[in-house]
């Protein structure tokens, strides 16, 4: 019997992504790893360490109250919104209205999907950096949008030349994606860097959204955007427990901005989401009044890594920058070396070492290779050792 029915597809959106690298790499390491070859894996920036100890006290005591479990408001408990305003305030020097400019997320990768839904039209213009997260690229096609990459480069410092982002299309531009401390590069802003960015949004209507979730990893300055007079104005900066406070599963984030930009995100997130688990926001509250000392205690490990991590880039042949802020070391490959590609694969079959090739993260990234920090100090020199071992051979 002929099937008749009609073919059913998909919508054309998903025309224009891919799946998540990491998502495909990651079954590749499993099966690998089911054939017994005991990967060590480099690539992912998943924190392996637990939150402090208190916070997960909190959400155990939490959980097990009757009232715990019910729908919650979608714009998070006020206690939590006063959290993140004394946390701005307390490291940033920025003051929040909790009530109107604060908007928890359930993470900043969801963030950016309501960002981008609550401003870009089809066809709208958005500016990507190059190389940067492509989380930010795959949103603005499933919205859409109309991507224009301006590029970060070494011998620039990694950072926004200017003149090539005036000599973009900005009549078509609406929105403009930055990352500081900048994954994959490390490369830390400045407060005079995000005033020439801001005034760059005012001059030409363009919103200005900030992904700032590593700002505390091996860094004893932390900024933020809206430290700039006025840049609350035409910004939007998104922040995390994620990396700071070891929470990456927990999706807890957070967006600041003035009251109608945040009114207009909540009109999205508020037909997507019903709010978060109570128990999760009481934990995340308790973990935003952390003292300083577990910043310290935090980046002390990082820092004790870091130098493993030095020690593989070296021994790989690699080069890098030594005042990378962040969870990631980045660094170029060898001249001799074909592509990021190719070493980071002969590096996976022949070492037994995942790390990730920087092509991923645009096409500026063709030549580099980053290691994630979020593996054991042990777990690192066993990487080293391996690697070691496989370039004498």
């Amino acid at each position: 019997m002929l099937n008749t029915s009609k073919k059913i597809t998909p919508a054309r959106r998903l025309d224009s992504v891919q799946e998540y690298y990491f998502s495909k790499k990651l079954r590749e390491v499993a099966s690998l790893n089911a054939r017994g070859m005991d990967i060590i894996s480099l690539g992912i920036g998943g924190p392996d360490l637990p939150p402090h100890s208190s916070v997960i006290d909190t959400m155990v005591e939490e959980t097990v109250k009757p009232d715990a479990h019910s729908y919650q408001p979608f714009m998070g408990l006020p206690e939590l919104r006063q959290g993140f305003a004394d946390w701005y305030k307390a490291h940033y020097g920025v003051t929040l209205d909790p009530a109107s400019e604060i908007l928890p997320l359930i993470g900043s990768k969801e963030g950016i999907l309501h960002i981008s839904l609550a401003f870009l039209n089809p066809g709208d213009g958005v500016l990507l950096p190059n190389p940067g997260y492509p989380t930010y690229t795959s949103v603005s096609r499933l919205v859409e949008a109309q991507t224009y990459y301006y590029d970060l480069k070494e011998e620039n410092g990694w950072l926004p030349d200017f003149d090539q982002l005036e000599s973009m299309p900005l009549d078509k531009i609406k929105l403009m994606w930055i990352n500081y401390p900048h994954m994959p590069t490390g490369t830390q802003a400045s407060i005079e860097l995000f005033e020439k960015i801001v005034a760059f949004g005012k001059k030409h209507g363009i919103v200005i959204a900030h992904d700032n979730p590593y700002s505390f990893i091996l860094n004893d300055n932390p900024i933020s955007l809206l430290q700039v007079p006025g840049a609350i104005d035409i910004a939007i900066e998104m922040n995390s427990l994620s990396k700071s406070h070891n929470m990456a599963g927990w999706r807890m984030a957070m967006l600041a901005s003035n009251p109608e930009f945040v009114n207009w995100i909540v009109k999205v997130k508020s037909n997507v989401d019903s709010g978060r688990f109570k128990p999760v926001m009481k934990a995340a509250a308790k973990a935003l009044a952390l003292p300083d000392q577990w910043y310290k205690d935090l980046n002390a490990t990082y820092a004790s890594r870091r130098k493993i991590a030095e020690e593989i880039m070296t021994a790989l042949g690699c080069s890098f920058l030594p005042s990378q802020k962040g969870m990631f070391l980045w660094g170029r490959i060898p001249e001799n070396v074909e592509s990021a590609e190719k070493m980071a694969d002969d590096i996976l079959y022949n070492a037994r070492v995942f790390i990730t090739p920087g092509f991923i993260f645009g096409s500026n990234g063709d030549r580099y290779i980053r290691i994630s920090l979020c593996a054991s100090e042990e777990t690192l020199k066993r990487a080293l050792k391996r690697i070691k071992e496989y370039n004498h051979e």
